[in-house]
Order: structure tokens, then sequence, then C-alpha cells
């Protein structure tokens, strides 16, 4: 009996949401997904800054909308090379989007993140140089005005290279095959890109890559960044002590996500 997929069913894209053209005809060696969720105000924008990879015919963007409410999927289908629906969550959605993947390796990439310039000779020649390794993230550097954020990244990537545990907002990339190997993210509503690490770093270490992605720092600034930051360390300590993902995503806020993996029948207690 074959093995059911691991990865979530997605909706066929609409007309015009796979590209055609030139830059095509060969396979792409790298695979951007970018899980979006009522982003209308920047995916324009996040999207044009791509253009440059997907033009050189070495990289592809694969956007995942997970029901968004705004026009967030109308403004990316014609600005990528693949728009898809699937149910909200992140790791829902970037599993959707890596089953569609045609790359050799897989980026995730949040939509209010920026990679560094020259991204892909930066990848290709680091993984050329360390074909041991199946996994890594980048630096990350926090805009925003606060001057705590400076501060919030330099410890962000320290501790990521101490403890070889990665946060979305570092931009996460991974083999493809080990991705199916592992099975994907976990589908959990909160927290999927530190267990991805955690099932990552059992096979071989991460590569962690000096060049920066810089992110919005709107969550700190909104919020405040030592309320924040005390939050986050709450949420994590929480799961360490066994409340469930689906809780931690409500108290979070990532309501729709907690509901769709109740419904997927995840323990919520």
């Amino acid at each position: 009996m074959t093995k059911p997929s691991i990865f979530s069913p997605v909706a066929s894209p609409s007309p015009g949401a796979v590209r055609s053209g030139s830059a095509l005809t060969r396979t792409p060696w790298l695979s951007i997904i970018m899980p979006v969720h009522n982003e209308a105000s920047g995916i324009v924008s996040a999207l044009i800054a791509l253009s440059p990879l997907r033009a050189s015919g070495d990289c592809e963007v694969i956007v995942v909308d997970g029901g968004s409410t705004d026009t967030t999927r109308e403004l990316a289908t014609p600005l990528c090379d693949r728009c898809l629906s699937s149910d909200p969550g992140r790791a829902t959605q970037m599993n959707a989007g890596a089953s569609q993947a045609r790359g050799q390796w897989l980026l995730f990439l949040h939509a209010d993140t920026r990679l560094p310039a020259h991204v892909l000779s930066v990848l290709s020649e680091t993984l050329a140089e360390h074909r041991e390794c199946d996994w890594g993230r980048f630096d990350v550097d926090i805009e925003g005005d606060s001057p705590l954020l400076p501060v919030i990244a330099m410890l962000m990537n320290l501790r990521s290279r101490l403890t070889s545990i990665s946060t979305g907002d570092q931009t996460q990339f991974v083999r493809r095959s080990t991705f199916e190997a592992i099975e994907g993210f976990p589908v959990v509503p909160l927290m999927e890109d530190i267990q991805l690490s955690v099932r990552l770093k059992r096979l071989t270490s991460p590569l962690n890559l000096s060049a920066r992605v810089t992110t919005s720092g709107r969550r700190w600034e909104t919020h405040g960044a030592c309320r924040t930051i005390l939050k986050m360390w709450g949420l994590r300590l929480a799961a360490w002590g066994g409340v469930s993902p689906v809780r931690l995503a409500r108290l979070y806020g990532y309501g729709a996500a907690a509901q769709a993996c109740e419904q997927r029948g995840l323990p919520h207690a």
C-alpha cells in the first residue's frame, strides 16, 4: 500500500498562477516558499524583490495563501511562479508549497523578510563547500526604530549558533530530500520552525550563514520589545511544560491556525 503524502492537498493554481516563459525551461535548484495571510499591503514589494532570482532561471517562487480575506492572492498571482491555497497555519502552508516545489533545495521565506544581496551565489557556494550539510539558516537584522532591535537580533543569532535551533525569522533552508524524509514541518499552529530545527539537528549540524536577512520589527514595536520577548519566552516555557500547541497559538493570537489544527484532531487541552 502506498504511504499517504505527508503534505496537505492544495487547491489548483488559478489561471495565470503558474508562470510561463523561458526562465522556467530548466529546473530551478532553489524553491522559495512564502506562506501568506492578509499581506496585501506588502506582498507586491516582497515579490518584486525576488523577481531577479526568478529571472535567473535558478529559482522559483511559490506563494501559499492561508485563507486571506484581502487581495493578497490576486496581487501575488502575477508576481510568482505558483500561487496556491491551503488551510491556514504556516506549517500547513509551507508543507503544501514544498509538495509542489521542483528545486533540490527549499527556502522558507516570510513575507516581511528580505533576502541578502547575491543570495543565490552565497547559497550555491556554501552548499557546494559543505556537501555534507542538509539545512541551515541566515543571520538576521531586525528593521525598525527601537534601539533594542539590534540587540534582539544579535542575541537571536548567538542563541541560534549555540543551540542549533533557528526560527522562521532567520529564513530556514533545507535539502528537499531531507525535508521529505523527516515528513516536513510538524503540523502545529505555533513554533513549527523550532520543532523543524529539533528534527533536523538530529541528522546534521546546521549551516549558520553570516549573510543577513532583514525582517520587519513590527511585532516588537507594536507590542513593545521587552513585552514581546517576555511573551515569547513565556510561550516557550509553557510549551516545554506540556501546554498544547493549539492553546499556545490561541494565546499568541493565531486563532485561525489553531482552529484548523483542532479540526484535524490535534489535542488542545
